[in-house]
């Protein structure tokens, strides 16, 4: 958000009441926080800026996930190569960040929320990704790491290939956190190094750490209370009104 390294205390508040409530889905859901927290704060600023906010946030949620999912060393040891990918893909779609327009960003991340609410109608046939798993791993890791790059979102792609190799549940969300943190630690060096993210914005955000973990942390204590499918689908319905709102202000040129 311009300006964000001096933010106003109603802009404080409003983030940090987005970022508790990404937070407390990201626990219940075992992933989520960039798709809550970035498509909110585009609407009120830019993909970009969205995307600079919440990249030391996302990275904590993401090293909390992985530590607290169980053994998770033997899906980091399996799929590492995915994540490998991911970061290159990150890269490439971080630069792409920095010197493009933000604005057609909006439109890109609002057709990545509708791709997540379809996925599993899609009923594409891609039986090669069994076939040739190695291809498919670059393929899909890169695609992966370009959106995670460039709109802070790559769940949808990830979800596509995990169908496709039948994962559990559990191993999906260890894969899952394990991509977006290689990813987030590429797109932080490039944008480091292109002066995006400064050291005033990383210290602003950092206050809103706590507030993030503390969500998240709710959010895994609740996660076995609630009925997962009732959740998802009020969950999917805030994705659908959130992507619509996107695109009406991507073609209202706001």
């Amino acid at each position: 958000m311009p300006g964000f390294e001096d933010p106003t205390t109603a802009i404080y508040l409003l983030l940090a009441v987005i970022v508790a409530a990404a937070g407390l889905v990201h626990g219940a859901l075992g992933l989520g926080f960039p798709m809550i927290a970035t498509p909110l704060v585009a609407m009120l600023t830019d993909v970009r800026s969205s995307v600079v906010i919440f990249l030391a946030l996302t990275l904590a949620i993401n090293v909390v996930n992985i530590l607290r999912g169980g053994r998770w060393g033997q899906s980091i040891d399996r799929f590492w190569p995915l994540a490998a990918y991911a970061g290159l893909g990150s890269v490439a779609g971080s630069w792409l960040l920095v010197v493009s327009d933000p604005a057609p960003y909006k439109l890109l991340l609002a057709a990545m929320i509708l791709l997540y609410l379809n996925v599993n109608r899609l009923g594409v046939t891609m039986g090669w990704v069994r076939v040739h798993p190695q291809r498919a791993t670059a393929l899909f890791g890169c695609l992966a790491g370009f959106l995670a790059g460039t709109v802070n979102v790559m769940v949808p792609v990830l979800i596509i290939f995990s169908l496709k190799l039948g994962l559990p549940p559990v191993v999906m969300i260890q894969v899952f956190n394990f991509c977006f943190l290689v990813g987030k630690l590429a797109q932080a060096a490039v944008l480091g190094h292109a002066g995006v993210l400064t050291a005033a914005v990383v210290t602003a955000t950092l206050p809103l750490l706590a507030v993030a973990v503390a969500g998240l942390l709710a959010g895994m204590a609740l996660r076995d209370r609630f009925d997962p499918e009732t959740y998802r689908r009020w969950l999917k319905r805030v994705l659908l009104a959130i992507a619509v709102m996107l695109i009406a202000q991507f073609f209202s040129g706001r």
